[in-house]
């Protein structure tokens, strides 16, 4: 899946929810770009993260955005320039 936001940052409470939505993000993916994160979730941790996110954002002033790859995600993806670090299904050991 891959997920991106706008969120309105032009008041301290839009900031807050901006570091929030990007908190929940990092917790169950990786981040590509500023406001866009690749996410390997199965069914309940995509239903778990979209209720957490719409209970972060205000949608009356923000966006989040939901695109559902599937598993076959990898040819669907034609990345150029600098890559941001491990790839969100690869293997970390600490």
């Amino acid at each position: 899946m891959l997920i991106t936001y706008d969120v309105n940052t032009e008041t301290a409470a839009g900031k807050t929810r901006l570091r929030k939505v990007a908190k929940q993000c990092v917790n169950y993916g990786r981040r590509v770009q500023n406001s866009v994160f690749e996410c390997i979730l199965d069914n309940a941790q995509c239903v778990l993260l979209k209720s957490i996110l719409t209970d972060i954002i205000d949608e009356e002033k923000d966006s989040l955005r939901f695109y559902y790859l599937g598993n076959n995600y990898k040819t669907k993806v034609d990345h150029m320039g600098v890559d941001r670090g491990l790839a969100a299904d690869d293997t970390l050991i600490l």
